[in-house]
């Protein structure tokens, strides 16, 4: 979703003000501000919410990153991650001495997570959640 914001700006005034900020545009000097919309949001949420739960339980003072996930819903990213043939996917990438070791998980996997192996989630459930 784009929505304006009614106001014009100079290029020069938009990098000073909103240069590092990824949620505003300036389009012929008026300045847009932009926030993500649909499937993008929705799986967002659905994992944080999960997350967040979790890490709150588990994990009051966790700063160190040994586990991150990257969701493709759409089944568009490099057979690298997603494997081939190409389908939804979720990569969970679990930190292994000073390497990610990266798991596919697709339609009725349930995740393997180290950092919350109580969470039992299929990647089935987390992509039904944006219909």
């Amino acid at each position: 979703m784009t929505q304006a914001v009614s106001k014009t700006i100079t290029v020069d005034e938009f990098i000073k003000k909103y240069g590092d900020n990824e949620r505003y545009e300036l389009i012929d000097r008026e300045l847009i501000g932009t926030e993500p919309t649909g499937l993008d949001e929705q799986l967002i949420a659905f994992i944080g919410r999960k997350l967040n739960v979790e890490i709150d339980r588990q994990y009051p003072d966790y700063f160190i990153v040994r586990e991150y996930w990257i969701v493709d819903y759409l089944g568009i990213g490099g057979r690298e991650y997603i494997g081939k043939p190409k389908q939804p996917t979720i990569t969970i990438c679990t930190l292994n001495q000073d390497e990610y070791q990266r798991q596919l998980f697709r339609n009725e996997d349930t995740f393997v997570s180290t950092i919350f192996p109580n969470l039992q989630l299929t990647a089935k459930q987390v992509f039904e959640s944006a219909r």
